[in-house]
């Protein structure tokens, strides 16, 4: 059968393929559009399966914010490399997963992956294989955070595209929100305050204070008041609220949020790619290792 280029156009605008793969396409499905259009989904899906392994440790984080401010959702996406990460199509569908997330109820990552991409049609999984096809690299939603507050706010930062920052506060200051969100962004606090360490860590903590100081020579006395001094340093350095408050170090986040009269409820920071090990190459020795080969 004779493939018209109009044919091949057609495939194009609606798959986003190449050329040469639309037309191979409909030459194996015989002029038949559809038809074509489910041989590129089961190869595109086929060879999405076979990248599944690489490594993919850049991508993006997006952030979604209801109208009322109440309710706001976090995404990261991963891809392999940056370049993928900028790209149209994959900006596009994390944006559309980040509004799935906001506007759904889904608890899981399964969940979610199961879900129906808004105005797509189909699954978000099933978009993600079709871009794995199409931008040739491995591409995972990795993970996502979803706060909704009953009576405060839900403040926001997003640090160009790689650090993302949820912050469920009382009160209804966005401007403050904000600050501390930007404040978590650049300071990463472990937690709001000392009630969110865990007990066993205090007691480490503790533990190695006072064998440092047991060989000051000092007595028993000295070295628990420097012990106490040490932990109040250190929950100082990891609670959002005993930090130095980045725009002011003059102050605390506490002292900050107590003369406001607001309180943060929890906060959830994500950066690209934190967490995951990344292969390390040597462009020389690969291009060197291609030579020799040759």
């Amino acid at each position: 059968m004779n493939i018209s280029a109009a044919m091949v156009k057609e495939l194009r605008e609606r798959t986003g393929s190449g050329m040469m793969e639309c037309k191979k396409a409909l030459v194996e499905a015989n002029g038949d559009l559809e038809a074509a259009i489910e041989i590129m989904r089961k190869a595109g899906l086929a060879r999405a399966d076979k990248k599944s392994s690489r490594t993919a440790a850049e991508g993006r984080i997006c952030i979604k914010v209801s109208d009322d401010g109440r309710r706001a959702a976090m995404l990261e996406i991963n891809s392999e490399t940056d370049f993928v990460a900028k790209a149209d199509d994959f900006v596009t569908f994390a944006n559309g997963v980040a509004q799935g997330v906001l506007d759904s109820s889904v608890s899981s990552l399964d969940e979610l992956l199961g879900s129906t991409l808004p105005g797509a049609g189909i699954s978000v999984d099933e978009r993600r294989k079709e871009l794995v096809a199409k931008l040739g690299e491995n591409i995972n939603v990795r993970r996502f955070e979803r706060y909704v507050s009953a009576d405060g706010l839900v403040a926001t930062y997003l640090h160009g595209s790689r650090i993302g920052v949820l912050v469920e506060m009382s009160g209804k200051d966005q401007d403050l929100g904000r600050d501390i969100a930007m404040h978590v962004a650049a300071s990463k606090p472990v937690c709001v305050d000392e009630k969110g360490v865990p007990a066993e860590t205090i007691a480490k903590e503790k533990e190695i204070f006072a064998a440092q100081a047991e060989t000051s020579g000092k007595p028993a006395n000295i070295i628990e008041k420097m012990v106490e001094g040490r932990i109040k340093k250190f929950l100082g350095e990891i609670t959002l609220v005993g930090q130095p408050f980045v725009k002011d170090p003059d102050q605390t986040v506490g002292n900050l949020l107590k003369g406001k009269g607001a309180t943060v409820v929890r906060f959830m920071r994500f950066e690209v790619g934190e967490g995951i090990e990344k292969e390390e190459t040597n462009f020389a020795e690969e291009v060197m290792a291609q030579v020799r080969g040759a």
